[in-house]
């Protein structure tokens, strides 16, 4: 498989539309004053399935043949690409099978067999969900579709920053949060399309930085899967496809700490009145630090979802 373009960008934008949600542009006066800068928040916790990963779904599971949408699609994912996998699928009338951890967000479990998915579990500390999803496709003729290293889900992902450029035009700077890559991959190529001077930034919990080492040290960096809040971004190494676009197009990869996530849970909810999960929030704590500077330049944010058990959610911010 080839590594995208903007040109595949463009297209699945086509293949998504009157399915995937043009989700709003938020502003948030109080934000705009604490960074001293005019931020964009582009809410895909407001997209279908609550978050950013239906994009990616619905744009690979649309270019099945009809032999692929016989034989069903089998993904491998900690919540947000099982759950976006599961309602594709649905709506397409694939049979969907979606490897998940055992300890991934009990809503995001119940959601993705909502969906119509079959969901197996597996150990994320100890068992390999690549391997087992490889075996699951090879036995029963399934499709495997990963989360972020696959060329149709990557330019699904960029429809999200194409929608937020085409709607506010070029911007100084631009935060994504980053697991595997899949979304900042695509945010890349669009940004480097539609607001080529523009700073992109990828963000990571501390405690999963692969994606900076690779970044720094020019090469894939594998680490153990991290302990983070963020469950999103819980991978241990970034893409075949999505690194050489990060390598090529992002300037930076930040971190951020646990504690930052919370406070910008807390800074949405009380303030924008917005669920946002943990994952989702990388982008704005990395701006908060940032923000000397920022001032004076207008910022782009691509919050990425909101699935987060309700429970969680208020324990997190207690």
């Amino acid at each position: 498989m080839t590594i995208p373009t903007y040109a595949d960008v463009v297209a699945a934008a086509g293949r998504i539309q009157g399915h995937a949600h043009r989700t709003p542009v938020l502003t948030s006066r109080t934000a705009n004053e604490e960074l001293g800068a005019e931020i964009f928040f582009k809410a895909e916790n407001l997209q279908r399935m609550g978050a950013f990963k239906f994009r990616g779904a619905f744009n690979a599971l649309s270019r099945f043949s009809e032999a692929q949408r016989k034989a069903g699609v089998v993904a491998f994912s900690s919540g947000n690409h099982a759950q976006a996998i599961a309602l594709s699928a649905k709506l397409m009338g694939i049979p969907a099978t979606i490897i998940m951890p055992q300890d991934a967000p009990a809503s995001k479990i119940a959601a993705t067999r909502g969906y119509g998915g079959n969901v197996v579990t597996y150990d994320r500390y100890t068992e390999d969900r690549e391997a087992i999803g490889r075996k699951l496709a090879r036995e029963q003729g399934m499709t495997l579709i990963p989360p972020y290293d696959h060329a149709d889900v990557i330019a699904g992902q960029g429809t999200a920053a194409k929608e937020l450029f085409e709607e506010v035009g070029e911007l100084d700077y631009f935060f994504v949060c980053l697991g595997g890559g899949g979304l900042l991959g695509g945010s890349a190529l669009a940004t480097r399309a539609l607001a080529p001077k523009c700073k992109l930034y990828g963000v990571e919990p501390e405690a999963g930085n692969d994606g900076q080492l690779s970044f720094r040290s020019g090469s894939i960096v594998h680490i153990d899967t991290p302990k983070t809040i963020a469950d999103g971004a819980q991978t241990q190494h970034l893409g075949s496809l999505t690194f050489p676009i990060i390598r090529r197009d992002v300037d930076d990869v930040l971190t951020v700490s646990d504690a930052e996530l919370v406070d910008a849970m807390r800074f949405f909810a009380a303030r924008m009145k917005i669920v946002v999960e943990p994952t989702g929030c990388l982008g704005f704590a990395a701006a908060r630090k940032m923000k000397d500077q920022l001032r004076g330049k207008r910022v782009g944010v691509l919050i990425s979802g909101g699935n987060v058990d309700i429970e969680r959610f208020a324990a997190l911010l207690a």
